[in-house]
């Protein structure tokens, strides 16, 4: 099983760009889809992009379209979020999460294993 860890989160102006990152332990890690879910205070975990584990597919939540792009690097062991034209209300905690499929899954309860996450502060 693979363990996950966040990273580059942090307070960006609206209209800037962060690349988050998610870095995978363990040696099969092109057979885990993984996603990007977020969470806003107050608010449940919303799905963000998900990715498979070739990384030829990808699915986005209608609200980062456009904007978002995730990617990864399976020799690297990796995965990214590329987040552009930020708005105020991307705002949250981004977390990054796997299982091991041929299936892209966009619900937070599939997926087994969770990072720690990395906020995200975007401001007006």
């Amino acid at each position: 099983q693979v363990q996950l860890v966040e990273s580059g989160g942090g307070l960006v102006q609206a209209g800037g760009s962060l690349r988050l990152s998610c870095a995978a332990s363990g040696r099969t890690f092109s057979v885990y889809i993984v996603g990007w879910f977020r969470q806003a205070p107050g608010k449940e975990r919303e799905f963000v992009a998900a990715i498979s584990g070739s990384g030829m597919t990808t699915t986005y939540a209608d609200s980062v379209k456009g904007r978002f792009t995730i990617s990864r690097d399976n020799a690297k062991n990796m995965v990214y979020l590329q987040m552009n034209s930020l708005k105020p209300e991307d705002t949250a905690v981004y977390y990054c999460a796997a299982r091991p499929s041929t299936v892209l899954f966009t619900t937070a309860s599939d997926y087994h294993t969770w990072g720690q996450g990395t906020q995200v502060t975007v401001s007006s």
